[in-house]
């Protein structure tokens, strides 16, 4: 599989401050990636450098297999990694023409661009008439005009209101379903888990994972059970061996499991035991608890 992007060991430091340590990862041609942190967790800064905007401190990257320059590679690249800057007095297609004088690119081009961030409609109206998320679509279809390899998002819905958000987000999926590759940063655990197929987990600039969603969120899942003697069902949960740990939140007992099992068959087990339940739910992990429980780890 062909390597868009590789990224050994790079750091960058900030005078005493550490943003990005040691990081390494691998894009390949095709994916969806995440860079997934809270803010202050070194997405930017990644994105920043690989794109020639920030200087690393350490460490290396190349483009395409370090075949090409980064110059020539970021020919090949569409980024948007600040807010949507545009004349306001001009329309879509005008500032987007602009934009094709700038990269050399023939405004034929236009059209299709527009029509895939759906603001063909809108392509004689001014910018500074967009909502927020038009902007942000403008932007995605101003990236979109050299027919990049790879496509760069930094919290591409930030600030936007629901509808935007689910409309950037589609988009973002259109763009992947057309061969695309795409690297999006966001601190938002369910853009990720909606719209990407491999995430790198960040925290204080450390990588705490790096593969596919699936994957990462691929545990045999976890029951809410409640019981009126919560001690015998405790200790009965903490000597099981499908038991990998229990949390106990007021009556609200979790139970996360070591192999697959299913409801049914495990209230079978307690029932033996003499212990009745009160509740019993199968849950599935979200990305949301991975993220916690990584974040629990390197706390730890």
């Amino acid at each position: 599989m062909e390597t868009i992007l590789s990224i050994n060991n790079l750091t960058k430091k900030f005078g005493s401050i550490t943003a990005v340590q040691d990081l390494s990862f691998s894009i390949n041609k095709g994916n969806v990636y995440g860079i997934l942190g809270p803010n202050g967790s070194g997405k930017s800064t990644t994105l920043g450098i690989v794109l020639n905007v920030v200087n690393k401190t350490s460490g290396d990257f190349s483009w395409f297999n370090g075949t090409v320059s980064t110059h020539n590679a970021l020919k090949k690249v569409g980024a948007i990694i600040e807010r949507p800057n545009f004349y306001p007095y001009m329309t879509a297609i005008q500032n987007l023409k602009l934009v094709c004088k700038i990269k050399g690119v023939d405004i034929s081009k236009i059209e299709e661009k527009l029509k895939i961030v759906n603001l063909w409609d809108r392509r004689h109206s001014k910018f500074q008439t967009f909502s927020l998320g038009m902007k942000q679509r403008l932007a995605i279809a101003s990236a979109l005009l050299n027919d990049p390899e790879i496509l760069i998002l930094d919290e591409p819905t930030n600030g936007l209101d629901p509808q935007g958000i689910h409309q950037i987000r589609q988009i973002i999926k259109d763009i992947a379903a057309g061969g695309t590759t795409i690297l999006l940063a966001s601190h938002l655990l369910d853009e990720v888990e909606k719209v990407c197929s491999h995430v790198v987990v960040l925290r204080h600039g450390v990588k705490l994972y790096s593969g596919r969603v699936d994957e990462m969120i691929s545990s045999h899942g976890f029951f809410e059970l409640k019981c009126n003697d919560q001690e015998t069902l405790v200790n009965y949960l903490n000597n099981n061996d499908v038991i990998s740990k229990v949390k106990i939140e007021g009556d609200l007992i979790t139970a996360f499991l070591n192999e697959p099992i299913d409801a049914t068959t495990f209230n079978q087990m307690l029932f033996k035991e003499n212990i009745a339940l009160s509740h019993l739910v199968k849950r599935k992990e979200s990305l949301e608890e991975q993220f916690l429980q990584l974040t629990d780890q390197q706390s730890n």
